[in-house]
């Protein structure tokens, strides 16, 4: 059995107390994990990681007072030795992007039915990056990049950062089909099949660079 200091603490984060409650109650059986606070809305969290400095915070995305992708970002720069990891309802792509542009090492959709927490932390505690199976792809190869033309690369970034492809194609001065045309090559060259996989893919593995 672990010693209390080998045991991965853990901040839990989420305005409903009954779903604190079935996460606490699922982590109480992982031997290495201890649940140090519980926090409901996201300032809070940002106190209680202040004070507690707990190694992982599965945060909760929409909460009262303050939000979940803001109580991140508020974490992450005050307690850098902390790891976030974001629980959603939510897979578009706009809600992961933004999840790692503040700074969060996981996204776990609350929906996921073969979801084992305990490992989920674990993995994160290790160093892992962990985004659940339905917003992320494999590692790239290493030519990824090269096998984009600058164009792509170009239309890559503009996807990132949110714009759709009317966006795009008015930026560009291209027509809407051509962009269609060009984001099919691209999630075909990556083997990305979602456009959430496509805005997380590029991003941690910076095909594109994200200001």
């Amino acid at each position: 059995m672990r010693s209390d200091i080998d045991r991965i603490t853990v901040l839990l984060v989420d305005d409903h107390v009954l779903v604190r409650r079935g996460f606490r109650r699922i982590l109480d059986d992982e031997a290495h994990i201890a649940v140090v606070g519980e926090a409901g809305d996201g300032a809070e969290a940002v106190r209680m990681a202040i004070a507690l400095k707990p190694r992982i915070v599965l945060m909760d995305c929409a909460m009262p007072v303050m939000d979940g992708l803001t109580a991140t970002r508020e974490i992450v720069k005050a307690c850098p030795r902390t790891l976030v990891v974001i629980l959603s309802m939510h897979s578009e792509e706009t809600w992961v992007r933004q999840a790692v542009e503040v700074g969060a090492r996981g996204f776990i959709l609350k929906s996921a039915m073969d979801l084992d927490l305990g490992l989920a932390i674990e993995r994160v505690a290790a160093g892992e990056q962990l985004f659940a199976a339905e917003v992320s792809r494999e590692e790239p190869t290493s030519g990824a990049r090269r096998d984009l033309t600058a164009r792509e690369l170009q239309i890559l970034k503009l996807i990132v950062n949110g714009k759709s492809n009317k966006e795009i194609a008015d930026h560009l001065d291209l027509s809407v089909n051509t962009i269609g045309v060009h984001r099919s090559r691209i999630m075909t060259v990556l083997g990305v099949r979602k456009a959430s996989d496509l805005v997380v893919y590029a991003i941690r593995n910076r095909l594109v660079d994200v200001p």
